[in-house]
């Protein structure tokens, strides 16, 4: 069943969605737009509120943004804990892991969770190496599903009277990609996932080269969500 209001006037959060375009071009899997997008929540400790808001690439990347943000409106005590969810539509460039690492351990009570619709620039050691750092310094890394665009279009979009229902469906095989590409950079495993674009008809083209070393260390239901092992058949 669809609201035929969209979002209440009412809602707090109204000034701080972005519109329906923004959504879809920023973080659709096999748009390679050079823009940024993070959409953003914080929760206070044992806080019911939410506090939502969003953002963009400045002269500094969005992630650093925030940061900056965050750190010049806000004091708190360390032992108050605050939780933010991150829905970003690039990866952290490992410049800006660097910066995340180091704002969490000047903020001890602040725990992390990154969503993203792609992997930026992956196959650059250095971005694996700062995503691999991310993860091992206690950040949750994971790619955007279904269930996180249907969240980010009813929490965080102005979507029109009655387009409840209507956020964007991509297709799961493109989303199953990207994550193995990241189970590939958290293992520390060479890439597997190649993408180019042609300009002429701006067709998006992912392929993949897997190597033994995949097969044996990503998880099996990652590779059979991908179709890339059959599942496997018990006889009696």
């Amino acid at each position: 069943m669809t609201s035929e209001r969209g979002p209440s006037t009412g809602d707090p959060t109204l000034r701080r969605r972005i519109e329906p375009w923004e959504f879809y071009i920023s973080y659709d899997p096999k748009e390679l737009c050079k823009e940024t997008c993070l959409l953003y929540e914080i929760k206070w400790g044992m806080s019911w509120k939410i506090w939502r808001s969003s953002g963009k690439n400045t002269t500094n990347h969005v992630e650093v943004n925030f940061i900056e943000k965050f750190t010049s409106e806000r004091r708190f005590h360390s032992s108050i804990s605050c939780s933010i969810t991150w829905f970003l539509s690039w990866s952290p460039c490992w410049e800006c892991s660097q910066a995340i690492r180091e704002f969490l351990s000047q903020h001890p009570g602040v725990t992390l969770v990154i969503y993203v619709a792609r992997l930026f620039q992956h196959m650059d050691q250095q971005n694996r190496q700062g995503l691999r750092d991310l993860v091992n310094s206690g950040v949750t890394i994971q790619i955007m599903r279904a269930s996180e665009y249907y969240y980010c279009w009813r929490n965080f979009v102005n979507y029109p009277p009655g387009e409840e229902a209507h956020w964007p469906r991509h297709p799961p095989l493109w989303m199953m990609l990207y994550a193995l590409e990241l189970h590939c950079i958290i293992l520390g495993l060479p890439p597997c996932l190649k993408i180019s674009r042609r300009r002429q008809n701006r067709l998006t083209f992912f392929r993949l080269h897997l190597q033994n070393c995949h097969y044996q260390m990503i998880p099996p239901h990652i590779l059979l969500a991908a179709g890339l092992i059959q599942p496997s058949v018990t006889w009696r």
